[in-house]
């Protein structure tokens, strides 16, 4: 039985692309906690889900042209975050409205761009949802390298993201720029969706930002401790979920996505459980004592 069991789990990675989107999986873990911590933090998950689709007309660009696909994303990421900040500051629209007109914009604009081409459907999927068993030594150095930068920036940028989670007003009374430390929010966001694509897909990603970090929101309210929880919970997801595709046969990128997401209710029913226990004594309790 525990020979069968250490077999299941062993026998994936016996391969190197299994190896290799283990590796890129988790390296994408790091990054997407530190990141995605302060984005639930600072409620901006629609403008992380925005960005996630905004990159789609540059890779698409760069996919048709043969031209280099992070730096297509990256350039239509610069172009989302300007015009979120144009259209925010230049008209009556609220930054959420904003945000809405460009994610559908760019969205249908890369989708768009896509359909040029014979082979549309399998491209899109390709882009969209990733191709985690795909990943090449290429792809792991990219994606390292932008786990390294998210470190450091998230170090150099720790007071002035801490401040602007509780109040823009605040960071800016303590001289912390809570404008650049916006903007350099929304670039890290932007790294980490540019750079996770191979991984888990444009699509995918906005659940390793977003997810692990909510799970970990509902145990912690310590930033460090919030981070390093949000990183357990994605590792594990990305190892579960390759097991899981690997053995089932199920596509990869949303089983690992769809793992993150579960692990959330699960965390809340069990902490909403508790909760209930603990009122149901204190109830008891007091009719006792009555």
């Amino acid at each position: 039985m525990i020979s069968t069991l250490i077999e299941l789990v062993t026998e994936p990675f016996a391969f190197m692309f299994m190896r290799n989107a283990l590796m890129a999986g988790l390296l994408t873990v790091v990054a997407s906690s530190l990141i995605g911590t302060w984005v639930v933090m600072r409620g901006m998950a629609f403008m992380g889900d925005a960005l996630a689709h905004g990159v789609l007309p540059g890779i698409a660009i760069a996919f048709i042209l043969g031209g280099s696909l992070m730096l297509g994303g990256a350039l239509s990421a610069a172009v989302m975050i300007a015009g979120v900040s144009l259209a925010s500051a230049r008209s009556r629209l609220g930054e959420d409205t904003a945000i809405g007109l460009l994610f559908v914009g760019m969205l249908a604009a890369g989708v768009a761009i896509i359909s040029k081409r014979g082979a549309y459907a399998g491209d899109l999927t390709t882009i969209l949802f990733g191709d985690p068993i795909g990943v090449t030594r290429s792809d792991l150095r990219t994606t390292a390298i932008a786990a390294a930068v998210t470190i450091i920036l998230t170090i150099v940028f720790y007071r002035p993201f801490l401040a602007l989670s509780f109040s823009r007003d605040k960071a800016q009374v303590l001289g912390l720029h809570p404008q650049l430390a916006h903007l350099a929010m929304l670039g890290l966001v932007a790294l980490v969706v540019v750079t996770s694509f191979r991984t888990v897909g444009t699509l995918l990603v906005f659940a390793f930002i977003v997810a692990p970090p909510a799970t970990a929101a509902l145990v912690s309210r310590r930033v460090p401790i919030m981070m390093g929880v949000s990183m357990v919970i994605g590792a594990l997801g990305v190892f579960i979920g390759l097991l899981v595709s690997f053995h089932a046969g199920t596509a990869t990128a949303p089983t690992i996505a769809g793992l993150t997401v579960v692990a959330f209710f699960l965390i809340l029913a069990i902490k909403e459980a508790r909760s209930g226990a603990q009122r149901y004594r204190r109830g008891r309790s007091l009719l006792t004592a009555g």
